[in-house]
């Protein structure tokens, strides 16, 4: 399925930047989570889904579209929260407590003493010790909601960048999965904003005066992420259906042309010479 870019409207704002067309915002939204749910089967009937709430503004959006789905939705499925401190907010987490409270939203806020100390130890730490201790706690979170489904809120923006990054400094094409499961299978794990960019959710959030809940991390770039973010922002300005073309890539791939020889079958190619000979006339 093509990735559909969204309709934008320049209503000259302050920054010289297009402003998403307020009215369709959420149609847009609701059809690209629910493109994403249905080509991937990420939701199924009788499914308890615990959404990872970051405190920011992907999460916060990826939730509001999966309440309005399973109210829509013709399968039956239920939708919760849950928001892990890890010792980074950089504010108070009770506005947005408050928000989703207001909304009838269940949720659940959940201190991790491990993380906690692990800051208090080792302020320095790398991220792929903090997202050990992180996932650690979702998956127990997750089993004290009786959720079974656990949904992330990785954008279309974070599923370029992840494929950019492999190939260039890992040597392997590869992304973010839109489904996987975890180890031993307990979770179903999905990403249903995978054709969802972060210029919705930005304006999304917005729209609906979402507080959200900044966090160390979210403050710290690294160089390379910066540097392909810094590219993306510099195609943009002249392919603005950039990353549009590279999701649609990453779901029409032509293996005949990569280089992995487990795709490389030579005998059912048709057969041509190894140099062609030309005659003159």
């Amino acid at each position: 399925m093509p990735f559909r870019p969204l309709g934008i409207v320049d209503h000259g704002s302050p920054s010289g930047a297009p402003i998403i067309n307020s009215v369709e915002l959420e149609k847009t939204l609701l059809r690209k989570v629910g493109d994403a749910i249905h080509r991937f089967q990420m939701i199924r009937d009788g499914d308890r889904v615990a959404v990872a709430l970051s405190g920011g503004k992907d999460s916060a959006t990826l939730l509001e579209a999966l309440l309005l789905l399973a109210r829509r939705a013709p399968i039956d499925f239920s939708v919760c929260a849950f928001t892990v401190e890890q010792g980074k907010f950089l504010r108070s987490i009770e506005p947005l407590g408050d928000y989703l409270r207001e909304r009838g939203v269940a949720w659940t806020y959940f201190r991790d003493a491990p993380s906690v100390r692990l800051l208090e130890e080792q302020p320095d730490h790398g991220c792929d010790l903090c997202s050990r201790y992180r996932r650690r706690a979702v998956y127990e979170i997750a089993r004290d909601l009786g959720a079974n489904v656990i949904a992330f809120g990785h954008t279309a923006d974070d599923f370029c960048e992840a494929l950019l990054r492999n190939t260039l400094f890992t040597g392997k094409l590869s992304a973010l999965p839109p489904v996987t499961t975890s180890r031993d299978r307990e979770f179903r794990l999905i990403r249903p904003l995978v054709y969802v960019t972060e210029e919705i959710t930005r304006a999304y959030a917005e729209s609906h005066e979402i507080p959200l809940v900044p966090c160390i991390c979210s403050q710290k770039t690294g160089t390379v992420r910066r540097a392909l973010r810094d590219l993306f922002r510099e195609l943009e300005g002249e392919y603005p259906h950039l990353k549009e073309n590279i999701l649609s890539a990453m779901g029409n791939l032509d293996t005949s042309r990569l280089l992995d020889t487990r795709f490389y079958h030579p005998e059912i190619q048709a057969p041509r010479p190894v140099f062609p000979i030309v005659t003159e006339p």
